[in-house]
């Protein structure tokens, strides 16, 4: 293109990455999130015992993964959703920087090729985008909690969809939604800004590195005037920035999980945010508020690592072929 500016992948690839990126993590860490909800559900339940009681029971490993297609169809979808809302509220921050400062691509020796925000930038843009994909998905959330647990003996969507409506009706498939908006705001918000944060950092160190070592040929550019990191020096930088992001952001917003797990499991018994908060801590004390924490980082760690990453590895693979096109035309 004769006027030097980036070309970059359509919105429908982004959904698509991010579709592809979700899938992936979804199915891989899909045991990781039934411990959590089983351990959730009650106090009394700890991962040992858990284990101990799928494994001893009948067809154990088909039973580690109940659940995998609602939790296919949330997190794929609602990732799709969360990283097409994203780049195109970024792609709009961006445009509309008076100054320039979230322009800019991942020519800079920086991991990335997404848009360059400011921290409250990231945190507003993160958030916005995370809580309009988990109401559209909330349905799903759902029927996969749910499916998970042991309280009920779901034997399809179908008849889990029809139990609930005849039960709850439009209300029961929006259970727990409040707590869900109040966890997933301020932890995607979070996350994007730790994780920009660390990827910002680590890119420059990396640059450093392989100019000393020889391995970035742009010579006396610095980080700024350098040319791009290696591919795979980008994916371990954003995998990771993402485990680092998810450890933080997890821990600072799994008291909102383990409310919407109880939420979603047991309406009748918990009503809203503020009855099950009060009930889980007269009854269970702080300790409750944690269930499920230690799973929950890492599977959140490896899960928000995993998708980032090859959700960024994709887009920065059609940034290069749009380019290229660009470049013949």
């Amino acid at each position: 293109m004769s006027d030097g500016s980036k070309s970059r992948a359509p919105s429908s690839f982004h959904f698509l990455a991010g579709l592809s990126s979700g899938i992936l993590s979804a199915v891989l860490l899909q045991p990781a999130d039934l411990l959590k909800t089983r351990v959730q559900q009650s106090h009394q339940n700890t991962y040992l015992a858990t284990i101990r009681s799928i494994a001893r029971g009948p067809s154990p490993l088909r039973q580690f993964w109940r659940g995998t297609l609602p939790s296919t169809l949330r997190t794929g979808c609602g990732s799709a959703l969360y990283f097409s809302g994203l780049n195109a509220l970024r792609q709009e921050v961006a445009r509309a920087s008076v100054r320039g400062t979230a322009a800019g691509a991942g020519g800079d020796g920086h991991s990335s090729s997404l848009p360059k925000l400011t921290n409250s930038a990231n945190l507003a843009t993160g958030a916005v985008a995370r809580t309009w994909a988990g109401f559209v998905m909330m349905p799903i959330t759902v029927l996969k909690v749910r499916y998970e647990s042991n309280l009920y003996a779901y034997t399809s969507l179908v008849s889990a969809t029809r139990d609930i409506w005849a039960r709850e009706g439009v209300r029961g498939f929006f259970a727990g939604f409040g707590a869900t908006a109040v966890r997933d705001a301020p932890y995607a918000g979070l996350y994007v800004v730790f994780y920009e944060q660390s990827k910002r950092r680590l890119s420059r160190l990396a640059t450093r590195i392989e100019e000393k070592a020889g391995g970035n040929a742009a010579g006396d550019g610095g980080v700024e005037g350098a040319g791009k990191l290696s591919s795979s020096t980008a994916a371990g930088i954003n995998f990771m920035s993402g485990v680092m992001a998810a450890g933080l952001g997890t821990t600072l917003t799994n008291p909102f999980d383990a409310i919407k797990t109880r939420l979603q499991l047991m309406p009748g018994r918990y009503t809203n945010m503020v009855v099950a908060a009060k009930r889980m801590l007269a009854e269970e004390g702080v300790r409750s508020l944690f269930d499920g924490l230690g799973i929950r980082i890492a599977r959140k760690a490896v899960s928000s690592a995993l998708a980032w990453t090859v959700y960024e590895e994709l887009i920065r693979r059609a940034e290069r072929g749009w380019e290229g096109v660009g470049e013949r035309i």
